[in-house]
């Protein structure tokens, strides 16, 4: 017989005994999902010309997965704060194992595509059980300790994904090529699910509401209806349907966000018709006054017990503008960072001759500039607020800058990697300044109740922006990919830089101070 645990233990309540150790393996986990945001970057060309994959295709290789996850993982969150944290992170890990393993064996482009969905969808399913899970087991200073190992391996996965990526792809381990970035995910699957079976303890949330199922459908398919146009339609001709797809999306979500509203509206207003005393007040006298305020504590006691449906768009929240502007920073940041590395993994290999490892090594110096500022950016933004935002939105702008500079200026083959080290440098510590305390910034502007569901569209917004990226960056590259590599991604980096620039400007709406606490 297994215990519950709830955010809120009783009193006294002894912490889980092997808690660490259940944490060790739902970090192992959810290395696998950080990794595959990256790691995948470098082995696209080799993917492409192994399955003679369209242009189109090797953008959708980046949106499908990020796609997948976004359109997932509020209504996950949800369902683990209401059915338990387990099952579902133990669902997550056995799907994202299958689909990694239908990944490295796919024969067509279809096939990966769809396996890299079903792979972005698991790991939105696992991901937020760990952080859930996290909140429930830790508490305290432990909570801080434990929070912090996984932004220590979140930082150290975005480090090694694109030299991870380089040297499978280079090693052709097995004679498997590019098919090991995905295949090697199977093992650790299968070793984390069976630890998790022993480990993980069953958590959910004490008063979590009914997740919006439906909701979630139609958020997953306004998403896909806005990228879905961006990637093909230059294939396409750029046809009618694509515009009234990308309209029609956009209407959703909308659309959406407003009968949500709408709904929160009218519980507040029977809420507050159930207020006891309201009839009472009235000409009626005692005796309605009494009946009025049983039937308002029933009503209140009802509302307790069954809770109601939890909306994906909060639109309290929505309505500070800090938030509003928060979620665009975040967008328009992952806009640049998915595009940016998409084409720019295609010109190093196919333009400049690079191997899938040099290409990972040389992103390496992005990710080294990004260790020299992200222990720091956290203590700066609660001093400075939005200008430690602002000032690293402004150094990935001229440090993306730098490495268009040394795009024109490259030989036409192999080019010297030094004069685009430094611009790598510079962007990844504007990433470090922007990327790390963004959150905290904005959501000390969110009210305590909504922190949680504020959280989950920060995440949502992060994996839209990055298959956005992919659709519009990568669809510039390829509309110049007939005056070479080169001018291609020249075409493709005044998007890049110019996302930075807005990003940059709109910091200065967002609050002047960050928390010192989260």
């Amino acid at each position: 017989m297994s215990t519950t645990l709830t955010e809120s233990p009783p009193a006294g309540a002894q912490p889980y005994p092997r808690r660490w150790a259940a944490a060790a393996v739902m970090m192992i986990a959810a290395l696998m999902d950080l990794l595959d945001v990256t790691i995948v970057n470098v082995a696209i060309p080799s993917v492409g010309r192994d399955l003679h994959a369209s242009q189109s295709d090797l953008q959708w290789l980046v949106s499908a997965y990020l796609l997948g996850f976004a359109a997932t993982l509020i209504v996950s969150g949800h369902l683990g704060d209401r059915f338990g944290r387990r099952g579902l992170f133990l669902a997550g890990v056995a799907g994202f194992g299958l689909a990694s393993l239908a990944c490295g064996i796919a024969q067509t482009p279809g096939q990966l595509i769809a396996a890299r969905a079903v792979q972005g969808v698991t790991a939105a399913v696992l991901v937020p059980q760990v952080l859930g899970a996290f909140r429930t087991m830790f508490h305290g200073k432990e909570r801080g300790a434990a929070f912090g190992m996984y932004g220590a391996v979140a930082g150290f996965a975005s480090a090694i994904g694109l030299l991870a990526g380089g040297l499978l792809t280079d090693a052709d381990l097995f004679g498997w090529g590019w098919r090991s970035v995905f295949l090697v995910n199977v093992p650790v699957a299968v070793g984390t699910f069976v630890a998790g079976l022993a480990l993980v303890p069953a958590t959910k949330e004490r008063s979590a509401g009914r997740p919006d199922v439906l909701g979630s459908l139609l958020l997953a398919g306004g998403l896909v209806a806005v990228v879905l146009p961006l990637v093909q339609g230059r294939e396409n001709g750029w046809p009618v349907w694509g515009w009234v797809c990308m309209a029609g999306g956009v209407c959703a979500v909308v659309g959406l966000g407003v009968f949500e509203a709408r709904r929160g509206s009218r519980r507040g207003v029977r809420g507050a018709a159930a207020e006891p005393g309201t009839e009472g007040r009235a000409a009626e006298g005692r005796v309605t006054a009494g009946r009025t305020a049983e039937r308002g504590a029933a009503e209140r006691r009802t509302a307790v017990e069954r809770p109601g449906i939890v909306p994906l768009l909060p639109a309290r929240a929505f309505r500070l503008p800090a938030f509003s502007v928060g979620v665009l920073v975040q967008l328009l940041f992952s806009v640049g960072m998915q595009g940016f590395f998409l084409v720019f993994a295609l010109w190093l290999q196919g333009g400049q001759g690079y191997t899938p490892l040099q290409a990972g090594v040389l992103t390496v110096a992005f990710s080294a500039g990004a260790f020299l500022t992200a222990p720091v950016a956290d203590g700066l933004a609660v001093r400075f607020g939005r200008l430690v935002l602002g000032a690293g939105a402004l150094l990935m702008a001229g440090g993306f800058g730098w490495v268009w500079s040394g795009v024109d200026s490259a030989a036409a083959v192999h080019t010297g990697a030094w004069p685009l080290v430094p611009g790598l440098v510079l962007a990844g510590a504007g990433l470090g300044l922007l990327a790390v305390p963004l959150v905290n910034v904005v959501l000390s502007a969110v009210p305590g109740e909504l922190a949680g569901g504020a959280s989950g569209i920060f995440s949502t917004a992060q994996q839209f922006g990055g298959a956005v990226g992919a659709g519009i960056v990568g669809t510039v590259f390829f509309s110049h990919a007939d005056e070479g590599p080169g001018a291609a991604l020249g075409a493709a980096m005044p998007w890049v830089v110019g996302g930075f620039v807005v990003s940059a400007a709109l910091c200065g709406v967002l609050p002047r101070r960050g928390r010192g606490e989260v």
